[in-house]
C-alpha cells in the first residue's frame, strides 16, 4: 500500500511540473505602470510564451518586441509621451524586462472636418461636424479618433452620398501642450439618386411583386434606411434563406444618372414537415403534424395544412398567408378547419372558415382585424329539475376581431427582459337553436424583470383579465364562456377546473368574467439547465366579474432545458383551494415558457 502511494504522488508531481512547464507567462515583467487597467491592456498585447529565455539575448529579443506591444498600447490609449525601455535580469535563466513610464495623458483638441473634392451642401457639412462628436479635453484615444471618422462616413452616406468615403486622415500630436489635433479629410462624391429594383434570383418569386415593396420611388435620394428597410421586409416573410440588398456600383449608373438596387434572394426548400407533441395529466397527450408550403403562389406566400388529434382539441386545418397584401407590413391570413374539441365542461363538432388582416404598424407592434364563421353542434351537461342533462345546440356563429399587441420582450419562447400587452375584442352573433349577441373583450399582459445583465434570473408576471359584455348565463353557449385552469392558466388544476359547476357535479359551468394572474422566479444554473418556483391564480365569474371565493391558486416548481432555440419546460404543480374532484397535483410538458 505504501509503494502504491509514492508511486500516486511521483505521478502527481510530474504532472504539476508539466503543467507549469507548458503554462503560458507574460513575453516581459512590467515595471513603472501605476494604472491598473493600463498595465492589464498591455499585458494582453504582449505575446505570451511558454518557455523562459535560454540566453540573454533571446532574454533581450523578447524585452524588444513586447516593447513595440506596448508602444502601440500606449499610443492606442493616448499616451504619446512615454518612455519605454527594455532591459534584461540578472536572474538565471534571464528574464525579459519591460521599464516604462506612460508620461501624461494627451488630450483632444480642435477636431476638425475638411472635403476632399466638392463639398456637399451646407445641411449635409453640418450635420457630418456635428456627428463627430469628440469632446476637447477628453483622452485622445486613437479608437475614438477612428470611431468619430466613421460616424462622419456613415452621416454623409446616409444623407445620400453613398459613395463617401475618408481619406487618409491627419493627426497632429502636439507635445508642448499634450494635445492631438484630428482632421478628417472626407471625400463624399455626388449626390445618388435611386432607380428601381434589379432583382437577381433562381427561385419562385416573382420581381414584380418583390419591386413593388420597395419604400421609395425611380429618382428618390438614396437613404440607406430604405435599402435596410426592404431587406426586412423581404425576410420578415419567412420564405427566404438568404436575403441581400446593395446599391449597384458606380459603373452601373443608368443613362439617366440613377442607380438601381440590387436585390439577391435564395428560397428556402419549397416544403417542410413539422412534428410536434404536448402532454399534461389534466389535458392529456397532442401530437400535432404541419405540412408547409413556400411561395406556391410567386409572392412569398404560405401554405400550412395541419392534423391536430389530442385528448381536448383534434382538427384538420388548412391556413393560407399572404404577406405585404396590397401594401407593405400587412398580412392576409386566410384559414378554414373542422375540428372537434372534447372537454369536461361541452363537445363542439363543427366547421371553420375566416380571415384575419394583420398590419405591422411599428417593429413589436401589430393590429389585427378579422371575421369568421363556425357552424356546429354543442353538447352541454344542464341541470333540469335537479337532473343532469345533455342540451344539444346546432348554431351559426358569425364572429368579429379587433386586437391590438405590443410585444417589447427579447425572445418570444424564453422572454427575459421586456413587457407585453395584448388586447382583443371579438363582436359576436349567434343564430340557429339559440340566437343571441354579444362582446367577448379580453385583456393581457406580462413582464420580464432580470436580476442580473445576462438575464440568468428572471422574475416573469402575467395579469389577465375578461368579460363577455351582454351575455347572459346559461344562454351563452358553453363553447363561448370563460373557463380557467390547466397549463396555459392556472397551473395545478385540470383543465377549466376553476370556476362555478354544474349544480352537483364537478362538471364546469364557464362563466361571463375571468380574471388570471401568475408569477413565476426562473433561474438558469447552467447554459442549458433552469429552474423555475410559480404562483398562479385564477377565477370565472357568471356576473360581471368574479368573487372572491370563485378564485383558485396553484403553486409548483419545474425544470428548464434550452434546446437553443427554445426551452423545453416540465412542471408539477399543485391546487391550494382544493375541491371535490380535483386531483392532487398535475404535470406539464410542453416548449416554451408557460408565459
Amino acid at each position: 500500500m505504501v509503494r502504491k502511494r509514492f508511486a500516486l504522488g511521483v505521478t502527481v508531481a510530474a504532472l504539476v511540473a508539466v503543467g507549469h512547464a507548458n503554462a503560458e507567462e507574460p513575453a516581459a515583467t512590467i515595471t513603472g505602470v501605476d494604472d491598473r487597467s493600463l498595465r492589464e491592456a498591455i499585458q494582453r498585447a504582449m505575446t505570451p510564451t511558454k518557455t523562459a529565455p535560454r540566453s540573454r539575448s533571446e532574454a533581450r529579443h523578447r524585452a524588444r518586441e513586447a516593447g513595440d506591444d506596448a508602444v502601440a498600447v500606449l499610443r492606442a490609449e493616448g499616451y504619446y509621451a512615454y518612455v519605454v525601455e527594455p532591459d534584461v535580469s540578472e536572474d538565471n535563466p534571464p528574464r525579459a524586462l519591460l521599464k516604462i513610464t506612460p508620461g501624461p495623458i494627451f488630450v483632444i483638441a480642435d477636431p476638425r472636418l475638411t472635403w476632399d473634392g466638392a463639398e456637399p451642401d451646407e445641411g449635409v457639412v453640418k450635420q457630418a461636424e456635428g456627428a463627430i462628436k469628440l469632446t476637447p479635453g477628453a483622452p485622445g484615444r486613437a479608437v475614438d479618433v477612428l470611431a468619430a471618422e466613421g460616424r462622419v462616413v456613415a452621416q454623409v452616406q446616409k444623407l445620400g452620398y453613398a459613395d463617401a468615403v475618408a481619406e487618409p486622415r491627419e493627426v497632429i500630436v502636439d507635445h508642448a501642450d499634450h494635445t492631438v489635433r484630428p482632421t478628417f479629410r472626407i471625400s463624399a462624391g455626388d449626390l445618388i439618386h435611386v432607380d428601381g429594383l434589379e432583382v437577381v434570383t433562381q427561385g419562385r418569386s416573382n420581381p414584380e411583386w418583390v419591386r413593388h415593396l420597395a419604400p421609395w420611388k425611380s429618382g428618390d435620394v438614396y437613404e440607406p434606411d430604405d435599402i435596410a428597410e426592404l431587406e426586412r421586409r423581404l425576410r420578415d416573410t419567412g420564405v427566404y434563406d438568404t436575403v441581400s440588398v446593395s446599391l449597384a456600383p458606380k459603373d452601373k449608373v443608368l443613362s439617366n444618372g440613377l442607380r438601381p438596387i440590387i436585390v439577391t434572394l435564395a428560397d428556402r426548400p419549397a416544403r417542410t414537415l413539422e412534428l410536434g407533441a404536448g402532454y399534461s395529466t389534466s389535458e392529456g397527450t397532442g401530437v400535432d403534424a404541419r405540412w408547409i408550403r413556400y411561395n406556391v403562389f410567386h409572392r412569398a406566400d404560405t401554405t400550412t395544412l395541419t392534423a391536430r388529434l389530442a385528448k381536448l382539441d383534434s382538427r384538420l386545418e388548412a391556413e393560407l398567408a399572404l404577406p405585404h397584401w396590397r401594401r407593405s407590413q400587412q398580412t392576409l391570413k386566410l384559414n378554414g378547419a373542422v375540428f372537434r374539441n372534447d372537454t369536461d365542461a361541452y363537445r363542439e363538432t363543427g366547421a371553420h372558415i375566416g380571415a384575419d388582416l394583420t398590419r405591422r404598424l411599428r417593429p413589436t407592434i401589430y393590429r389585427t382585424y378579422g371575421l369568421s364563421l363556425d357552424l356546429s353542434q354543442i353538447d352541454s351537461p344542464t341541470t333540469v329539475n335537479g337532473a343532469t342533462v345533455t342540451d344539444r345546440q346546432n348554431l351559426a356563429t358569425f364572429t368579429g376581431l379587433a386586437a391590438f399587441a405590443w410585444d417589447r420582450s427579447d425572445n418570444v419562447l424564453d422572454p427575459t427582459r421586456g413587457w407585453r400587452v395584448e388586447v382583443r375584442g371579438e363582436p359576436t352573433a349567434i343564430t340557429g337553436d339559440s340566437t343571441m349577441a354579444f362582446l367577448k373583450a379580453q385583456v393581457q399582459g406580462s413582464a420580464y424583470l432580470p436580476f442580473d445583465k445576462g438575464g440568468r434570473t428572471v422574475l416573469a408576471t402575467r395579469l389577465k383579465a375578461g368579460q363577455i359584455l351582454g351575455g347572459t348565463m346559461p344562454e351563452t353557449p358553453a363553447s363561448k364562456r370563460f373557463y380557467s385552469g390547466g397549463g396555459g392558466s392556472v397551473r395545478g388544476y385540470a383543465y377549466q377546473a376553476i370556476g362555478p359547476r354544474i349544480d352537483n357535479t364537478t362538471t364546469p359551468q364557464g362563466g361571463l368574467s375571468l380574471l388570471e394572474s401568475s408569477v413565476e422566479l426562473r433561474h438558469k444554473f447552467t447554459e442549458r439547465w433552469g429552474a423555475v418556483a410559480f404562483v398562479d391564480a385564477g377565477a370565472v365569474g357568471v356576473n360581471q366579474w368574479p368573487k372572491g371565493d370563485d378564485f383558485g391558486v396553484g403553486v409548483g416548481v419545474g425544470v428548464r432545458y434550452d434546446l437553443g432555440f427554445g426551452p423545453i419546460r416540465a412542471d408539477i404543480a399543485m391546487p391550494l383551494s382544493r375541491r371535490d374532484g380535483d386531483p392532487a397535483f398535475q404535470i406539464y410538458l410542453s416548449i416554451g415558457q408557460s408565459f
